[in-house]
């Protein structure tokens, strides 16, 4: 819900942090990266291609220690407005 706390747990460069800002990307409680299907379907060049498109269903790599997982609830709620958009 937008604390900073290390919970959350997601560590995202400029390009991909402003992506989820605006429901480009979406990131499921099973750890899961959804791209807006309209994007999924834009022809831009290979930074969307490679740099978002191709992320589409793949999983996140996750700490090696399971209590710095991202917080799955924070999750959730988050992936339920990224879902209203699409």
């Amino acid at each position: 819900k937008g604390d900073p706390i290390v919970r959350i747990g997601l560590t995202l460069c400029k390009i991909h942090h402003t992506a989820f800002d605006v429901n480009i990307i979406g990131i499921s409680p099973d750890y899961k990266i959804h791209i807006r299907e309209d994007i999924l379907h834009e022809i831009d060049g290979p930074m969307l291609k490679h740099g978002i498109q191709e992320l589409n269903n793949r999983s996140i790599i996750l700490p090696s220690r399971k209590h710095d997982y991202p917080d799955r609830e924070r999750l959730d709620w988050r992936f339920e407005r990224f879902r209203r958009v699409g």
